[in-house]
């Protein structure tokens, strides 16, 4: 399907070229964090042998930002900026407005500094009735940006809320990151009650631990994505893009840094148990995505894994899709929780 407004900018930004990039290594080489998991391994469900629920009554309908959602699904942040990100935008806003998924929309930076980029985060006429989550670094508060870029990203794809995204270690290792994590806090306050939506934080692979989710909360984040380690590292990325031997050397000692997602939402709903928390980070599956629920998450997202279904097509993601979902199901089936609520509790999980 062709649009006008559906081209790729003539002049690439720097960060335009760093995100096709991106894409390009996740997709050929392997980033996964090194003797790390997400740590759902550590936990298995009990098995119920009288469930006394039928399978076709299991209810997986969730509310999230105001919006019912037929599941609690996220296909995570991923991409945008760039002719191979919007097609990617694209397939993956038909298939998640078709199965009922919320959508993430990767750093918007590109957009904001390059209007031409504009076009590869406009997905809203392909997913008009799904959560759509704008996304901007929080570090950018600390080189020029503000209440004024937030509006704007918003505004631009109609989405539903802002999520802001913390990624100190990639940043560190990225030949042109931004470094400068001084005095955030506040800045992202102002923001947070600058705007007229809900406004979210995520990490982008290694976790946000139960401290600092207690400073989040107080500053008034209404949800937490965890993002957490046991997926997709991106020193490790960063690491195929530096011609830079010592920081590649560099990058291979951290590849098992972060916290696991399973004991990050663990741990933030035992000390923060009203605060939303989304569980993402190296998650593959239904099962794993229903321990997640059982230990307190009220979505689950999903990023890398679904990347190559993306590129392939519409009809290869939305069986992806729906394969996550009948999963989710049948591990409800198989503890006898009719609904996510009765999922929900670590009464039926024990760790291993």
């Amino acid at each position: 399907m062709n649009h006008s407004e559906d081209k790729q900018s003539k002049l690439p930004t720097t960060t335009e070229k760093r995100k096709n990039e991106h894409i390009e290594v996740c997709l050929q080489e392997d980033v996964q964090g090194v003797g790390i998991t997400n740590g759902f391994e550590r936990y298995r469900f009990i098995h119920n042998a009288l469930p006394e629920i039928d399978f076709e009554d299991i209810q997986t309908a969730t509310t999230f930002l105001s919006k019912t959602m037929p599941v609690p699904f996220l296909i995570s942040s991923m991409t945008g900026g760039t002719q191979l990100a919007w097609e990617i935008n694209q397939r993956i806003a038909q298939a998640a407005e078709e199965r009922g998924w919320a959508m993430g929309l990767g750093s918007m930076r590109a957009a904001l500094e390059n209007p031409e980029a504009e076009f590869s985060f406009k997905i809203r006429k392909y997913a008009p009735s799904i959560p759509v989550f704008a996304n901007i670094g929080a570090v950018q508060f600390n080189y020029g940006y503000g209440v004024e870029q937030c509006l704007r990203a918003v505004d631009m794809i109609e989405a539903d809320t802002l999520v802001l995204h913390l990624n100190s270690m990639q940043e560190v290792f990225q030949p042109e990151g931004d470094k400068n994590f001084k005095q955030l806090l506040n800045k992202m306050e102002k923001v947070i009650h600058s705007l007229p939506i809900p406004v979210g934080v995520k990490e982008v692979g290694w976790g946000i631990s139960a401290d600092s989710a207690k400073r989040l909360k107080e500053i008034g984040v209404q949800y937490i994505d965890v993002a957490g380690a046991g997926g997709t590292s991106w020193s490790q990325v960063e690491k195929y893009r530096t011609k830079d031997a010592l920081y590649r050397e560099m990058a291979e000692t951290f590849a098992g840094w972060g916290n696991p997602t399973a004991e990050c939402v663990k741990e933030i709903k035992q000390q923060q148990a009203e605060l939303l928390c989304i569980a993402s980070g190296g998650i593959n599956n239904g099962l794993e995505a229903a321990k997640a629920i059982a230990l307190g998450a009220h979505m689950v997202g999903y990023g890398r894994s679904l990347l190559q279904s993306s590129v392939d097509s519409v009809e290869q993601l939305a069986e992806r899709l729906t394969k996550i979902e009948l999963e989710l199901k049948i591990a409800m089936f198989g503890v006898g929780a009719a609904d996510l609520s009765e999922l929900k509790g670590t009464k039926h999980l024990k760790s291993i």
